[in-house]
């Protein structure tokens, strides 16, 4: 091999100053018993999966004193490969260790009734009897059994079912099967699944 002039200079600089760097002010620091300061805290970190989308993407969550401080997308995960979109990068707001509840969150249902403009706080069993009540009778009045041609059809395009991201992976399968059950043609999802 033949190394011209510059080459071998080139190479010695390159090669002293990576010896230097590896052991230089922080070797002699250690070696006077100067303590390293240290850039991270000490905390507990944990590997997850994110809930929303049904994507799957991999994040790193870490915790001190039972509260979310950090959130990132882990680099080693295959799918995202440490990036994370805004919902995952939401997924610290899901917090409720130590029974604290993002105090953003909504906890009890809210309604409007038709013409009014506040919204006034009803209980969940109210709630679900509109719900299932509204469903049910939008279902007898428009549900249709056969096309024009006599073909059986079972199918209801008065309802539509939107999901969002704020449904996890098993949210979703529920959901997508319910609204089959009831004959829904219109079933769309944030995540297309």
């Amino acid at each position: 091999m033949k190394l011209s002039r510059r080459d071998f200079l080139k190479l010695s600089g390159a090669t002293v100053g990576g010896l230097l760097l590896s052991s230089g002010p922080a070797g002699i620091a250690l070696a006077q018993g100067i303590k390293p300061f240290p850039l991270h805290k000490r905390i507990g970190e944990t590997p997850t999966i994110c809930c929303f989308c049904a994507v799957g993407c991999g994040a790193i969550v870490a915790a001190q004193n039972g509260r979310v401080v950090n959130l990132e997308g882990d680099p080693d995960h295959p799918i995202n490969q440490g990036s994370l979109c805004s919902k995952g990068m939401a997924l610290a707001q899901l917090n409720t260790l130590k029974g604290e509840v993002n105090p953003r969150r909504l906890q009890k249902p809210k309604y409007r009734a038709p013409g009014s403009s506040t919204w006034e706080e009803k209980d969940w069993d109210w709630t679900i009897e509109q719900i299932a009540r509204r469903i049910k009778d939008a279902r007898d009045e428009h549900f249709i059994e056969t096309d024009g041609e006599g073909h059986t059809v079972n199918r209801l395009e008065a309802i539509a079912s939107l999901g969002g991201a704020a449904l996890d992976n098993e949210e979703c399968s529920l959901i997508v099967k319910a609204m089959r059950a009831l004959g829904l043609v219109y079933i769309e999802h944030q995540a297309r699944i």
